[in-house]
């Protein structure tokens, strides 16, 4: 190339002004570094998407070698971890790990007691120490959603604690399961849930526990828009209960294009409940069926 542009410049110098040269030899300085700038793979300008671990996923893993297990996580490619209990660690210790190992915490399930009383203030310093924003409660004990009247108040009590972490910079999110999508009253749960909380109380949505209730995702993703920030990316089977993910009844060609779209969830959980291999390479093989997901490879 080198010699290409030497014999153009040659011969440009004989017919042209130096003004002239000087123009043309800029022009092409730009064109070279405007070449050399372009991106050699498609990746290179594609998104980049927060995918996170449930470490619920390799539960059984992380009561033998809970260090061990967040190392292994980190060289699968997961950017972080989502907790549901910390194996008796305390959070300097847990947010050193997650340090070394490059991973953060895109999430913690606490249960509802965790943020009442004098729980709040201990629960928002922990999770402070781990750099956590986001405070999932993953159920709700049976008096306080098996009535239509009972949801309703307990939509209430989310409402001033969705306000109380708000002020404390986090953000509090409620997590699906199956009987949310089974109508109470003539009316489905989810939507007495979310049709009464502020937009401050956000989702979580688990794609395959909805379908274990009958619901296929798509709609309910884009129902409430701008509150879903985080989802667990499951599947479900009635015949296979440990399919693993794209082994399922989950539409995902419907909800692919919602978690690609603005704005869409901000972190996506893997999460797999049963295994038909070892947990960790179950979590592997589902981390890999996702990327070829998002990502189209």
């Amino acid at each position: 190339m080198t010699l290409m542009l030497s014999a153009v410049t040659g011969t440009i110098q004989r017919r042209l002004n130096m003004t002239t040269l000087r123009t043309f030899s800029t022009l092409v300085a730009s064109i070279c570094l405007a070449t050399a700038l372009t991106p050699i793979s498609a990746h290179a300008s594609t998104k980049h998407y927060l995918i996170g671990l449930q470490l619920y996923t390799v539960r059984d893993a992380c009561e033998k070698d809970f260090p061990g297990v967040l190392k292994a996580v980190s060289k699968m490619g997961f950017s972080g971890v989502e907790f549901a209990g910390y194996y008796g660690r305390t959070a300097p210790e847990l947010r050193k790990m997650l340090d070394e190992d490059h991973l953060k915490c895109y999430g913690t399930h606490a249960q509802l007691d965790s943020l009442l009383g004098d729980n709040f203030a201990q629960t928002v310093a922990y999770n402070k120490i781990l750099g956590n924003k986001l405070i999932v409660v993953p159920s709700l004990p049976e008096e306080r959603h098996n009535t239509r009247a009972a949801l309703l108040e307990t939509t209430k009590l989310f409402n001033l604690l969705a306000k109380k972490l708000a002020s404390e910079g986090m953000i509090l999110g409620y997590h699906n399961h199956q009987s949310e999508f089974i109508p109470i009253d003539g009316e489905l749960p989810w939507d007495t849930f979310f049709g009464n909380t502020d937009s401050q109380v956000k989702i979580q949505f688990d794609t395959g526990n909805a379908l274990g209730g009958g619901a296929q995702a798509a709609p309910f993703l884009t129902k409430y828009p701008g509150r879903v920030v985080s989802v667990h990316v499951k599947d479900f089977s009635p015949t296979k209960p440990d399919a693993l993910l794209g082994e399922g009844n989950v539409d995902w060609k419907a909800i692919i294009p919602i978690f690609k779209s603005k704005p869409g969830p901000r972190w996506f959980i893997i999460e797999q409940e049963s295994y038909p291999f070892p947990s960790l390479v179950c979590a592997e093989k589902c981390l890999r069926t996702f990327e070829r997901m998002m990502y189209g490879n």
